[in-house]
């Protein structure tokens, strides 16, 4: 008998496999992924997994017993090789050919490679996997040079945990400023701030020519400018793994692309997770998305309609990242707006940004502020006045009125 067969092994797999029970299918599940772990969640990995304040089973996304009771077949350490859309068949590296009812493509993404000179040597780190971290833990000590290529949320939260472990950290972003591509300025050069206060070495419009050493690398070559490393970890962005679904014909642009009920071009073919290109409905436009929120809605709602349902993803795209003592959350595209208004202090590292264009709400930027991040999740689309948003004494639930 075919089963629901889900490529991929990670978040939306894993919540895929919950919400199918949930929606009460019977049948057979089978999850296939090349890395030898049950699911787990990749945000503790650049944080309190490298920290080592997290242990290898608290990052795992439900224990093993979870997939055992629910009857989930788990083939780990396996790689498909291919899907046959008109046999609805997916045959992997190990010569097996797996017969599918439904298939759920989530096979997430990998990090974009440097290919310069000396980017094949030894201390060279990408940060995407638990092997990754393994093999960056392993070199991180007290002292050591660490170089971060890259100075977007994972270089920094990576920049975080090293510099409180005791390395000299340089962080290189060849962009004006860091986090250029995903915040304002205002918020960069906070974020510049509270780095360098800390330790932290940030060198902006500096881009990376190639690395030097003996096998290992020993220094990072920005033009004439040299930076001495004992690691270097880079974090230049993903590339959405759609490799497979693009060669079984299944139409891709920048991601799989699916309809708001995460089917694919293909019948019987659904997608979920950083693989995706999906359009949004309250955005009227098509994202690529890397966040957990993402592929966990789009996991839940590609499962119903897996069962027959007809749900549909239409979700304003929220996310966090942590770095030292403070939580960043994050609502919306804070590039939408036409107008800032700050509330809380910067100064005290509590305040969040909303964004208003024409004077309704269309994103925010919370920092160690969480009942307004909750609130302005609430906010989104609703005109304000902006006086009152940024008035502290003011009941921000009176807004929502």
């Amino acid at each position: 008998m075919a089963a629901m067969v889900i490529l991929g092994a990670g978040h939306a797999a894993g919540q895929a496999a919950a919400s199918l029970r949930q929606e009460g299918y019977e049948g057979e599940i089978v999850i296939i992924g090349d890395e030898p772990h049950i699911p787990y969640q990749r945000p503790p990995l650049s944080k309190a997994y490298l920290s080592g304040d997290v242990e290898l089973d608290r990052v795992h996304l439900r224990p093993e017993k979870f997939y055992q009771d629910k009857h989930v077949t788990l083939k780990l350490g396996v790689k498909a090789s291919g899907i046959d859309t008109s046999a609805k068949t997916v045959s992997t590296d190990a010569g097996e050919t797996i017969a599918y009812d439904k298939l759920l493509i989530t096979t997430g993404g990998r990090p974009r490679k440097l290919s310069i000179p000396g980017s094949d040597l030894a201390g060279i780190h990408y940060l995407r996997t638990i092997a990754d971290v393994d093999g960056i833990r392993d070199e991180m000590a007290p002292d050591k040079k660490l170089v971060i290529v890259g100075g977007g949320y994972i270089g920094l939260e990576v920049a975080s945990v090293a510099v409180k472990a005791g390395l000299e950290v340089h962080v290189l972003e060849m962009e004006a400023r860091i986090l250029q591509r995903v915040t304002t300025p205002e918020m960069s050069e906070y974020y510049h701030g509270l780095h360098e206060s800390r330790g932290v070495h940030i060198h902006t419009s500096t881009g990376v020519t190639g690395f030097s050493g003996d096998g290992h690398v020993q220094a990072v070559q920005c033009g004439d400018k040299e930076f001495p490393a004992d690691i270097v970890i880079v974090g230049i962005g993903i590339i959405p793994n759609v490799e497979i679904a693009e060669a079984a014909g299944i139409q891709c642009d920048n991601g799989i692309m699916v309809d708001e009920g995460c089917r694919t071009s293909a019948t019987d073919v659904y997608a979920a997770g950083d693989c995706t290109n999906h359009p949004n409905p309250l955005l009227n436009r098509r994202l690529r998305l890397e966040s957990v929120p993402n592929a966990m809605e789009q996991a839940r709602v590609a499962a119903a309609n897996m069962c027959g349902g007809d749900k549909t993803y239409a979700s304003i795209p929220w996310f966090w990242s942590d770095q030292y003592e403070l939580k960043l959350q994050m609502v919306g595209f804070s590039g939408d707006g036409d107008t800032q208004v700050l509330r809380g202090s910067k100064a005290d590292n509590q305040f969040a940004v909303f964004y208003l264009k024409e004077g309704t709400v269309v994103a925010a930027d919370a920092v160690n502020s969480p009942k307004e991040f909750m609130i302005c999740k609430q906010l989104i689309g609703k005109p304000v006045d902006a006086e009152r948003l940024a008035d502290s004494e003011t009941d921000l639930k009176e807004l929502l009125a």
